[in-house]
């Protein structure tokens, strides 16, 4: 890695007066924020980014709280992803946050992990990690993958760019229906945690996210979720720890044997979590039954263009969706 000065600061402002500004694009490289680092070292040492600055978020008081707040959470930056693993209430009320959490790496990763480095981190396509490959997420003009080996790629919402978003989190923190907080030069601003998320032919293409070069994540809120059930389920290529080749977030809220409201967000197939409104709809007053397991992994898989090397991922993304109901049908 080349050289850069580490910068060590005690307040959020200070985080917010150290970034360019708003509107600096060209630049928003030059200064880069350290979490808990398991995705930002890995780019440092393999030449991905190259900045003049590393801000370190840990001496930033605030950013590591936790608190449990009307059935909900509000969940700061910083907190581990062991943390929220190891939480029994939130693994309570909340379960997809929990078990997503802990589906992430080893525990060492988690350990060290965070939640805002999580939803923030980069792609893990093979093309964009490679130091010399100047992919079209690196400023280039082509999509290495769509041509080339593409067995982890996109198979739903790719273009021009095929990454998938490789957060475990989001797709469970999309489906409870968060929101996220970010602060820059010019104040706070909260959104949806779902339009936090931008695919490759909405804006720009280098970028997975709407976070201004100005903006840090400062902190997610979860609202309650009484009366739900939810769970996380992923498939990955290595049992021990693995980026997710597909999973699924799944949130219902039943009435009798019924489904009265479902929310299914897909992860591991597209380049943001991948929210399967279709399915959701299809899912309303139906039993878990076969029939209700097969229409909406259907529905959920809609649309889907897989490229040379990923049509697997199709049936797989399926049979997780009726993996998944199957789980809540014996909660």
């Amino acid at each position: 890695m080349k050289n850069f000065e580490f910068i060590a600061p005690r307040t959020l402002d200070s985080v917010v007066e150290l970034l360019p500004g708003p509107r600096d694009q060209k630049t928003r490289d030059r200064v880069k924020l350290l979490a808990g680092g398991q995705d930002l070292l890995g780019e440092l040492k393999e030449y991905l980014v190259s900045p003049e600055q590393v801000i370190n978020l840990k001496t930033v008081p605030g950013l590591e709280a936790f608190v449990a707040r009307d059935g909900g959470y509000s969940i700061g930056a910083l907190v581990t992803l062991s943390a929220l693993e190891e939480s029994a209430s939130l693994r309570a009320s909340h379960a997809m946050i929990a078990e997503s959490a802990g589906a992430v790496g080893s525990v060492q990763i988690r350990n060290q992990g965070t939640l805002g480095g999580n939803l923030c981190q980069r792609p893990r396509c093979w093309y964009y990690r490679h130091e010399h490959a100047v992919c079209i997420k690196k400023g280039g003009s082509e999509c290495y993958a769509y041509g080339g080996l593409n067995k982890y790629n996109a198979i739903l919402g790719g273009g021009p760019s095929y990454i998938v978003h490789p957060s475990d989190l989001a797709p469970a923190l999309v489906a409870a229906g968060a929101s996220v907080t970010l602060k820059g030069k010019k104040g706070e601003r909260t959104l949806e945690l779902e339009r936090f998320f931008t695919l490759p032919s909405e804006g720009a293409v280098t970028r997975e996210n709407v976070l201004a070069p100005d903006e840090v994540l400062t902190r997610v809120d979860v609202p309650a979720m009484a009366g739900w059930k939810s769970t996380y389920v992923k498939f990955r290529e290595r049992s021990s720890y693995d980026f997710a080749l597909a999973a699924v977030a799944l949130a219902l809220r039943m009435e009798g044997d019924k489904i009265a409201e479902a929310r299914l967000v897909l992860g591991g197939v597209a380049p943001i979590p991948w929210r399967c409104d279709k399915a959701e709809k299809a899912l309303v007053g139906r039993k878990i039954d076969a029939d209700t397991c097969k229409r909406a992994g259907e529905l959920a898989l809609e649309g889907a263009e897989p490229l040379a090397h990923n049509a697997y991922k199709v049936p797989l993304a399926q049979g997780l969706v009726t993996k998944a109901l199957r789980k809540l049908a014996g909660a």
